[in-house]
């Protein structure tokens, strides 16, 4: 909960993310929790503290995206630091040809995501489905 104070707190930090649609649809709980999750990440957009993009599952080639990955970036972007899940961990990436390579891996599967306008909706038709 103290970290949902980075997001949503007065001094909230700007937030975006990508997610695909099965992370939204697995129901790791009820129903009824389900859409409560959904609701908030519409409110959380509603109120400018998030950007969420979704991928629909039916792209082609989202091949190499199959792990989480946290971009954490500022002013200065030789500190700019990767946290990337994998099966076997998780690991923290700050080499600048990495770095390179994951940027280049986010910006496609930006592309293959929907405008931000367009993932809101979705996921509100999401919450019309539960």
């Amino acid at each position: 909960m103290r970290r949902s104070t980075v997001i949503e707190g007065a001094d909230h930090t700007p937030y975006e993310t990508i997610v695909h649609e099965f992370a939204l649809r697995v129901r790791v709980a009820d129903r009824k929790t389900s859409l409560s999750q959904l609701r908030h990440i519409l409110e959380q957009i509603e109120r400018g503290h998030a950007t969420v993009r979704v991928v629909p599952t039916d792209q082609d080639n989202f091949a190499g995206a199959d792990a989480s990955m946290m971009h954490m970036g500022g002013p200065l972007p030789q500190l700019d630091t990767v946290l990337r899940d994998f099966p076997t961990g998780t690991m923290f990436i700050d080499a600048e040809a990495q770095l390179r390579g994951l940027q280049t891996l986010f910006r496609k599967v930006e592309k293959m995501s929907l405008s931000p306008t367009d993932s809101r909706d979705f996921i509100h038709h999401m919450t019309k489905e539960l």
